[in-house]
């Protein structure tokens, strides 16, 4: 019963190979799915092995292939799978894949922030919009309250350039999230020491913070 888990008889053999033939050669052998190499350097240090910058850089491009396909598959975009598992590509079709990926990437990440940027820009001005809109009816208000008819203003005499004023009126109008309209009353209150009004309107739809918005 033993023999039916046996595998197929194996040779061992060492094959000396010219270094400008050796990736072709061990590309071929890998392919064929029949070959089991043997590491005759096995206390030699990782890094201190001829091909390791080969290796890092194809982690950075497989870094790179993740990156893209997570931009991709943010958009809903389908990405159809490879029946077929591709040959090992030729040293000059790394170089070319490897400057293709980088050139995806900076186009990628470019683009990504122009969308935060235009995005952010967005908020900001829907913050402003908003604002107007609830502070229009604000100075509405006052106006008709401090409007004065015609007759009222002829009892107006040069006396009044007399009047030394001591302090100027201003305003200031923005938004704020809720749970933090408490503690920006206190802070008014105490800067200003007591000499604020301050008026909330709620804004009745959500609005994303600016100074948030993060990429993707």
């Amino acid at each position: 019963m033993g023999d039916m888990f046996r595998s197929e008889q194996m040779v061992l053999a060492q094959l000396f190979i010219q270094p400008e033939a050796a990736y072709f050669a061990i590309s071929e052998l890998g392919e064929s799915g029949i070959v089991q190499f043997r590491d005759l350097n096995e206390n030699v240090n990782v890094f201190q092995r001829k091909f390791v910058n080969e290796v890092r850089r194809c982690d950075e491009m497989e870094r790179k292939l993740r990156y893209i396909e997570a931009e991709v598959k943010k958009d809903n975009i389908s990405i159809p799978d490879q029946q077929d598992l591709p040959k090992a590509p030729n040293p000059r079709e790394i170089i070319d894949l490897e400057a293709h990926l980088e050139k995806t990437e900076g186009d990628i990440k470019e683009l990504t922030e122009s969308a935060v940027n235009l995005k952010s820009n967005y908020l900001e001005l829907t913050e402003l919009k908003h604002v107007l809109e609830k502070t229009q009816p604000f100075f509405n208000e006052q106006d008709e309250a401090n409007g004065m008819d015609s007759a009222h203003k002829a009892l107006i005499t040069e006396d009044t350039q007399n009047i030394s004023i001591r302090g100027r009126l201003g305003f200031v109008a923005g938004v704020i999230n809720r749970e933090r309209v408490p503690g920006f009353e206190r802070m008014l209150w105490r800067i200003s020491r007591g000499n604020v009004f301050l008026r909330q309107v709620e804004i009745e739809k959500p609005l994303e913070d600016p100074a948030t918005v993060i990429e993707g």
